[in-house]
């Protein structure tokens, strides 16, 4: 998770897809059984993690098999699963309110079909012992340590502001090195996923505060999402859906017995995880607080919350259409997504 979501903006060109036997036949993932049904291939957005516990609990209790499908995970290279799909290497990929918004701007046809996590998984972080900084209005005139987005700096400046500060900082673009820069204390704070990379720093010593950003009134996100490619979600709109209720299904389990569907992700990528104790912290802590919306189902969207954040991005200038001319008007968000897929 940690390393997935800020690869993402350096993989917008399509790449060499290298279609593996993926992780090996606990996860059913080779697509070299005829008798499992049709195949349909899922792009994962970095190695497997807890964002994707619902795609492997389906897999591993037979869910996509008793749906009549064959499902094939595309492991992660130098491409996104925005443009694998977009481009139709995949029918399906894993993907994020914030990208998924800037792909879709520059003509990819591609269409969110679930919503993975209902909230946002990250959050403003800093030292535990940094005494001196109590709200994101402190963190004026620090550093922040980045990951690259387009969309970083407008978020960071407004949840400041919302908090009362005037949101001048200053940005050094790490990747994945921002987290080690943090806990050095070279730069003052950044952008964790609190289920991943918030437990892994109280496991290895190194304690995070970190500050919700809808606390301060920006706008809440679907952080991770199932997106489907639109032209195929068309053409075969029986298949989607059973693929889609399968996965469904598989994040409903997750969210509601995590334990097992922890097990279940752990037993599908044998040596993936050498912390199980992160798997288990990590899975409880989204099921409790992210993958269930308010009447308790997963998967659901809203244009209430397409159009606050990723109308939040337009609105500063910061998503460009084909031409890499910058939007003045927003889309229409409602043709972005749809829950037809997901069981009444």
């Amino acid at each position: 998770m940690r390393v997935s979501v800020r690869l993402r903006w350096s993989a917008l060109v399509l790449g060499t897809v290298l279609v593996l036997a993926g992780c090996g036949g606990a996860t059913g993932s080779g697509g070299t059984d005829p008798a499992a049904g049709r195949t349909v291939r899922i792009a994962l957005d970095w190695t497997p993690n807890t964002n994707h516990t619902g795609l492997y609990v389906a897999q591993q209790r037979g869910w996509f098999r008793d749906a009549g499908l064959d499902v094939e995970f595309l492991p992660y290279t130098n491409a996104s699963p925005d443009t694998l799909v977009g481009s139709g290497a995949a029918e399906f990929g894993i993907s994020f309110q914030d990208s998924f918004t800037y792909s879709k701007a520059a003509g990819a046809d591609i269409t969110s079909v679930m919503a993975i996590l209902q909230h946002w998984g990250s959050e403003v972080a800093v030292k535990a012992d940094r005494a001196d900084i109590t709200s994101p209005k402190d963190l004026d005139g620090k550093t922040y340590g980045g990951f690259g987005g387009p969309g970083e700096e407008p978020k960071m400046r407004q949840v400041i502001r919302d908090a009362g500060g005037q949101g001048t900082f200053s940005t050094v673009t790490l990747g994945t090195s921002a987290y080690e820069a943090l806990y050095a204390g070279k730069v003052d704070f950044t952008e964790p996923f609190v289920a991943w990379e918030g437990i892994e720093a109280q496991l290895r010593g190194e304690p995070l505060k970190t500050f919700k950003y809808t606390d301060y009134g920006f706008p809440d996100a679907y952080n991770v999402l199932l997106i489907g490619n639109s032209p195929w979600l068309r053409a075969d709109p029986d298949q989607a859906k059973a693929f889609v209720q399968a996965a469904q299904r598989g994040y409903q389990f997750a969210a509601d017995d995590p334990a097992a569907a922890a097990k279940d992700l752990e037993d599908a990528n044998p040596g993936a995880f050498t912390e199980p104790e992160l798997v288990s912290r990590s899975q409880d802590m989204l099921a409790k607080g992210y993958l269930k919306d308010e009447q308790g189902r997963v998967g659901t969207q809203t244009l209430e919350r397409w159009a606050g954040f990723s109308g939040f991005l337009v609105d500063n200038g910061a998503v460009v259409d084909a031409d890499g001319k910058p939007l003045t008007t927003r889309p229409d968000f409602s043709t972005w997504f749809t829950d037809s897929y997901l069981a009444p």
